[in-house]
């Protein structure tokens, strides 16, 4: 299972709305699954189809100095959950293996 948390650490609140896409590396990336961040600025419980490389893609918004923000990360074990939190600043971003 893959979450991930949004974080706005300017405002000191969740990011709500944000949209993320999961995509998987095949021949190409291709879509897994996609939604938006919800009121605490979380999406919860999206199923990798197996191991691989895996990237989120967060859209920030088109007037960010960092309009989109792309982590890419392994999954090995399909059935460990991975949480990849985001934390968002004006000029600057930053991210972690969370739990």
């Amino acid at each position: 299972m893959i979450s991930t948390h949004v974080l706005d650490t300017t405002r000191g609140e969740p990011a709500v709305a944000v949209p993320v896409r999961l995509e998987r590396l095949g021949d190409d990336w291709e879509l897994v699954a996609q939604g938006v961040t919800d009121g605490d600025g979380r999406l919860r419980d999206w199923l990798p189809p197996g191991a691989g490389r895996y990237r989120l893609v967060f859209d920030i918004g088109a007037d960010a100095f960092f309009p989109e923000v792309v982590i890419t990360f392994a999954v090995t074990d399909p059935a460990r959950h991975l949480h990849v939190p985001l934390l968002l600043s004006p000029y600057g971003y930053t991210t972690y293996r969370g739990s």
